[in-house]
C-alpha cells in the first residue's frame, strides 16, 4: 500500500544544460517513477550583467535562450514522448536562491555536479553547495 501522495510533493531537478544536469534529470526521472511522484524539471536565468558587454543588451534575450536550452534538455533526455507528469519551469532569479525555495515540500531535489575532475572533481559548485546546506529537503548530487 503507497502512502497518499501530500499536496506539492514531487522531484525537483535543477537544469543548466550541462551534461551532468542532463544525468540529474535522467536520475529525477527514475525516482519519480520508482516514487511514483510529479517530477519538476526547472532551469534559472538571470539578468546580464550590465557592465560586462559594450553593447545595449535586453534581458529578453536571455529569458528566451534560457527557454530554448531548457526545451533542448528535455528533448535531448525525454524525447518526444514526455512523462504526463513532468512539469517544466523557466524561473528569474539566481538558482541557488530559487532552488532552495522550489525545494520547500519536495521528496528529493537533485542536480548534476559541475565537477572537473581531480581534486576540484571532488568539490562541490557554489550552487550545489548551497544546496546541500539549505535546500528544505533531501538533494542528490548526480555525478556525470
Amino acid at each position: 500500500m503507497t502512502e497518499p501522495e501530500r499536496p506539492g510533493e514531487r522531484v525537483v531537478v535543477g537544469l543548466d544544460g550541462s551534461e551532468s544536469s542532463k544525468e540529474a534529470l535522467r536520475e529525477g526521472l527514475r525516482l519519480a517513477q520508482a516514487l511514483d511522484l510529479p517530477l519538476e524539471a526547472v532551469m534559472c536565468w538571470e539578468d546580464p550583467l550590465l557592465f560586462e558587454s559594450y553593447r545595449v543588451v535586453d534581458p529578453e534575450e536571455f529569458r528566451v535562450a534560457s527557454e530554448q536550452l531548457l526545451e533542448r534538455t528535455l528533448a535531448e533526455v525525454l524525447g518526444p514522448e514526455r512523462p504526463a507528469r513532468l512539469t517544466s519551469r523557466l524561473l528569474r532569479g539566481r538558482p541557488a536562491e530559487q532552488l532552495i525555495e522550489c525545494s520547500e515540500g519536495a521528496r528529493m531535489l537533485v542536480v548534476g555536479s559541475r565537477g572537473r575532475g581531480g581534486v576540484a572533481g571532488m568539490l562541490l559548485g557554489s550552487v550545489g553547495s548551497a544546496l546541500v546546506s539549505h535546500a528544505r529537503c533531501p538533494v542528490l548530487v548526480v555525478r556525470h
